[in-house]
């Protein structure tokens, strides 16, 4: 089964490498006030593609960090209903 994974993320690798390699063509991205950039389709594709990754890390760790502290308050709040009550010693010693 190890073979047949590390086969197929190889043949992934080939085909984005082959991909990448007929696409280095010089394209200009333009900036505001004039400013143009001059890099191969590729890079620019892949910094798209690096940028939206981390927006989208970025709004799944914010979100998992809030459920990870309401999980927290939640088990605080059940361990304090799940402790018996102290017995009340002056209602035993009557």
């Amino acid at each position: 089964m190890r073979a047949l994974s590390w086969a197929w993320k190889a043949a992934v690798f080939l085909v984005l490498f082959a991909w990448s390699l007929k696409n280095l063509e010089p394209v200009g991205l333009n900036f505001f006030l004039g400013a143009r950039w001059q890099v191969p389709l590729m890079v620019l594709l892949l910094a798209a593609f690096v940028v939206g990754a981390a927006a989208g890390l970025s709004a799944g760790i914010t979100r998992n960090v809030r459920q990870r502290r309401l999980i927290v308050e939640l088990r605080r709040q059940l361990r304090t209903r799940r402790r018996p009550a102290a017995p009340d010693r002056a209602a035993s010693a009557a």
